[in-house]
């Protein structure tokens, strides 16, 4: 029988591979690992909970990675070994294991790849995603209610940790709208290739006489922003005055200059306190309400930042990205990528990775073009 030679195509794999390698830096890559795991065994760990779920939350995201290189470098050399075997027993069932194993490798190194392409400001960071019903009445908000089961289920099956944050239930079926948070590293990434419209087509189960229904429902993703406990004000960028206090306040009232009024010159807001008997307590007071307040501040420009980088997502008609068709055919199409499946169940299951890695491709290549 004919030689097996798969060489070509094991050339390819490896050229990519090494690129992969050379973006991702194994040797940086496994000493993240190792500070993680030394922050990860400090005894007071938990007692901030929130740095603790990052810190292993990173931690088992750099493991997962460092083992899927360390593995496919393995596998890329065990596969020159089975087809060497293949060829010397001229085993055709060995032959067979060698090409399943080829394209076992191409696929793992395709998701290599497009790991290597969420190197954007914001990509590292986890995710809020909100969904929201739009034309179709009972059938967008029971529309709705399927997609955040979708991403849902993503989630847990690639281990993401998710907390839903608030649900709107509609008065039928489903939901208006949803909100949940993916805190997972690179989760913001991955998943912003899903914001659009998508577009629903079925045999509606609200309709009486049984008719086609096309509904919509619109998904928004932005990154999670970490909250900041404390913020610290430069003295060059505030004015402290001091003044009498007036009103009710016992023997100190109208004595001393024990009133403080703090301007924070940057962003002109202004603050004061003459609550307390010393000035010393007044302008403690008057800065923990100044740092409240700046913190507000800091957090509406964030919002307005993510509602730039969310855009206007609109669900309706000639608006939409994903079709999710189940009458009178089954298919799930993405409409700028072209990627499709002919299984809508699995995919409301939350088999999205095809579409998530087709997406990322097609953001990368349209950014190029631009």
């Amino acid at each position: 029988m004919a030689e097996l030679d798969l060489s070509p195509q094991i050339r390819e794999l490896r050229s990519t591979f090494s690129d992969i390698s050379h973006v991702i830096d194994l040797t940086k890559l496994q000493a993240e690992v190792e500070d993680l795991k030394q922050q990860a065994a400090a005894p007071d760990l938990w007692d901030d909970p929130a740095k603790a779920q990052k810190v292993t939350s990173a931690l088992s995201h750099r493991q997962a990675m460092a083992t899927r290189l360390t593995e496919t470098a393995s596998r890329l050399d065990d596969l020159d070994v089975l087809i060497e075997m293949a060829n010397a027993e001229d085993d055709e069932s060995v032959k067979t294991e060698a090409r399943n194993e080829l394209a076992a490798l191409t696929a793992l190194i395709g998701e290599l790849e497009v790991q290597t392409l969420l190197n954007g400001e914001y990509d590292a960071r986890g995710a809020v995603i909100t969904i929201r019903s739009g034309a179709g009445g009972d059938d967008a908000t029971d529309f709705a209610e399927m997609l955040m089961r979708m991403y849902l289920r993503y989630a847990e099956k690639n281990k993401m940790p998710v907390q839903v944050l608030d649900t709107s239930y509609a008065e039928g079926a489903g939901i208006k709208s949803a909100t949940f948070e993916i805190d997972a590293p690179y989760a913001f990434g991955s998943l912003s290739v899903e914001a659009g419209t998508h577009r629903l087509v079925r045999m509606s189960p609200f309709n009486a006489a049984g008719k086609r229904q096309t509904s919509f429902a619109a998904v928004e993703v932005v990154p999670l922003v970490e909250q900041t406990e404390a913020i610290e004000i430069p003295e060059n960028e505030i004015r402290i005055d001091v003044f009498r206090s007036s009103g009710p306040g016992g023997q100190s009232v109208n004595t001393t200059d024990s009133a403080v009024r703090i301007t924070h010159i940057p962003t002109g807001t202004v603050v004061s306190c003459q609550n307390e008997k010393s000035q010393i307590q007044n302008k403690a007071a008057a800065m923990r309400v100044l740092q409240s307040r700046l913190l507000e501040i800091r957090r509406r420009e964030e919002e307005a930042k993510k509602k730039q980088i969310a855009g206007d997502v609109k669900a309706s008609w000639g608006e939409q990205m994903r079709s999710y068709v189940l009458a009178p055919y089954q298919m799930v199409k993405d409409l700028r990528t072209d990627y499709e499946v002919n299984n809508p169940s699995a995919v409301f299951d939350g088999d999205l990775a095809g579409f998530i890695a087709a997406g990322i491709r097609w953001r990368k290549q349209t950014q190029q073009g631009a």
